[in-house]
Formats: C-alpha cells, sequence, structure tokens
C-alpha cells in the first residue's frame, strides 16, 4: 500500500498566460503557491486481477479501458499497469474550487502508480507526465501552472515557454516575511463550484483578440513584479493591490469569470479594509483570496459572514509519498 499527498495550490499573478493559446505566442508566466490542502492517494494490490477505484463514485472493472473516471484510466494506460490494484482519493477540499484540485490529483496519482510499480519519478517527470494525461491526451483546455506546483510545491515563478518548456524558479523569501503575510490572506468560499473547462475554453479563443491578448500580456508583466516584491518585503498592501489589479484584468477575458454575487461580496471585502483579491482558478465560484490588513481581518470577516473560512498557510513540499507499506 502506497500513500501520496499532493499540495493544492493558490495563483498569485498571471493566471492565463499559463494556456497554449497564450505561451505558444509568447511566453508567460505565473506566481503561485502550495498551500497546506491536499490530495491523498492511495493504491493497493488487490486479491485478484480486477481493478476498483473509489472516488466520487465506485468502479469495479477488468481493464484500464473500461474505467470511466478518464485521469485514472489514461494514468494506469501511461504506467503499463493493467490490473490487480486498488485506487482511493481523498481530498481536502471540494472539486470546482479554484484550488487545481484536478491537476493535484493527476500528480499524485501517478506518483502513486509509478512506486507502486517501483519507480520513482522526479517532480519535472511528475508535472509534465500530468501535463500529457490532462492537455495532450484528454484534451482539457487548461494550462501548466498547476500541474508544476502540484509537483514541486512552494512559492514559484513558474515560465511557461514558446517551446512548450517550463522554467521553475523556487522565490527565495525571508521567513521573517511569511508569518505575516498568513495572517493577512484570508479565503472565503464562495459556495459556487464550477467547472472550469467552459471558462478556460472561451478564454483561449479570445486570445486571438488583441485587447484580451493585451490584458494577457500585462497579467503575465505582473508576475515579475509579484516576485519582486516577496523577495523584497511581500508587503501585504503592495500584494493586493497587484491582486486587485489583475482581477480587474482578469474578469473582461471570458464571460463567467465573475458574476453580481461574487462582485457584491469583493465589493463588500474593500469597503471594510481589504487591500485587494480574486477569485480562485479560472473564476465563476470557489474561493474569494483577499489580502487583508490584521487589524481590519475582523471588519471583513464581519461583512462576509455568510461566507466559509478556510485557514490558509504556505506548503514548501510539492507531492510526497507518505506511507509505504
Amino acid at each position: 500500500m502506497i500513500t501520496t499527498r499532493t499540495p493544492f495550490r493558490i495563483s498569485f499573478a498571471g493566471g492565463g498566460t499559463d494556456l497554449p493559446a497564450f505561451y505558444h505566442r509568447e511566453a508567460g508566466a505565473v506566481v503561485s503557491t502550495a498551500i497546506k490542502k491536499y490530495m491523498y492517494v492511495t493504491v493497493n494490490r488487490r486479491f485478484d486481477s480486477s481493478i476498483r477505484v473509489s472516488y466520487s463514485h465506485t468502479e469495479i472493472v477488468s481493464t484500464p479501458h473500461e474505467i470511466q473516471h478518464p485521469i485514472v484510466r489514461e494514468a494506469l494506460k501511461m504506467t503499463g499497469i493493467d490490473g490487480g490494484i486498488e485506487i482511493v482519493s481523498i481530498a481536502d477540499i471540494p472539486s470546482g474550487t479554484g484550488l487545481g484540485s484536478s491537476s493535484s490529483f493527476t500528480v499524485g496519482l501517478l506518483n502513486a502508480l509509478y512506486a507502486y510499480k517501483g519507480v520513482l519519478k522526479s517532480a519535472e517527470e511528475l508535472a509534465a507526465r500530468a501535463c500529457q494525461v490532462e492537455m495532450d491526451i484528454l484534451g482539457e483546455p487548461i494550462g501548466k501552472q498547476d500541474q508544476y506546483i502540484a509537483a514541486h510545491g512552494g512559492l514559484c515563478h513558474l515560465q511557461f515557454n514558446t517551446d512548450d518548456s517550463v522554467f521553475i524558479n523556487p522565490i527565495i523569501w525571508k521567513n521573517m516575511f511569511k508569518e505575516p503575510l498568513e495572517k493577512s490572506i484570508l479565503l472565503l468560499y464562495t459556495g459556487e463550484s464550477r467547472h472550469a473547462r467552459t471558462i478556460l475554453a472561451e478564454q483561449s479563443a479570445n486570445v486571438s483578440k488583441s485587447e484580451k491578448f493585451r490584458s494577457l500580456q500585462k497579467m503575465r508583466d505582473q508576475a515579475e513584479q509579484m516576485r519582486r516584491c516577496f523577495i523584497e518585503s511581500a508587503d501585504p498592501k503592495e500584494i493586493g493591490h497587484l491582486l486587485h489589479e489583475g482581477w480587474l484584468l482578469k474578469k473582461d477575458l471570458a464571460g463567467g469569470i465573475s458574476n453580481s454575487t461574487i462582485d457584491a461580496a469583493y465589493e463588500k471585502a474593500l469597503d471594510a479594509g481589504a487591500y485587494g483579491g480574486k477569485v480562485s482558478g479560472a473564476g465563476g465560484g470557489g474561493f474569494l483570496i483577499l489580502v487583508v490588513p490584521p487589524e481590519k481581518r475582523q471588519m471583513v470577516r464581519q461583512s462576509l459572514n455568510h461566507l466559509q473560512e478556510m485557514d490558509f498557510a504556505f506548503e514548501p513540499e510539492g507531492s510526497k509519498i507518505i506511507y509505504v507499506i
């Protein structure tokens, strides 16, 4: 039996420039961090030659080709495991909340399956193969940041190049900056989950429009501003303002990224004293990510007391094997 633990993530800047529609024209860049919320995947040898997969549904089949869960099916085919295995996944957070759960699952599953075969894959290999499964084989209209931050962990500046390569640049920042920033970040669940596929497909199609492309260029350039900010001071006020600028740009990239409920909640947060923020992932639901002065945190929290809060902490590690027997 093998269990892997793979972190979820939040993105601070550049989201959307990790889509092929953008980085095949110009290099994209994102600042993203792993967080201390996880996807757990356990694999175990099965008594007979069948395959049992347990997630929100349970499947028992004879071959990988019969599996309905697309990521599990393709991961088994990629790793060459054709039977006699049980796969169980458990997540700290529901899917569709904009924290990269699907890619964390893919990375964690591949990590577990390769380990089951006695093969240890590097973080780079896990990320690249997860992208292959999700983007190339399954044709999902998603980007690359989720797979790479899930595999590598930490706070990183990721550069997505026109030749499909990815440069992973860990951001080296002072420990004394981390606790004040953690205490300034407020994550509030909007109560809405969604599949990002439709939003991201429209966003990719809109890249050909000059005004949308210019917005993405500005968002890409913000990733470098954000990187410098973390290194020099990690000033919550500056980070909040950069998030706000990025959110205003992002809202115009495609329909469904925001809605009247999200806009109203965000305005309430700003009125109560938040520096700025954004909605997690592709938008349309998930979590409000707010940067708030500590003395205003309670006021912001009370103004949005109908939203569920989730604790936040930076996670320095990526996908790892936590149990083997």
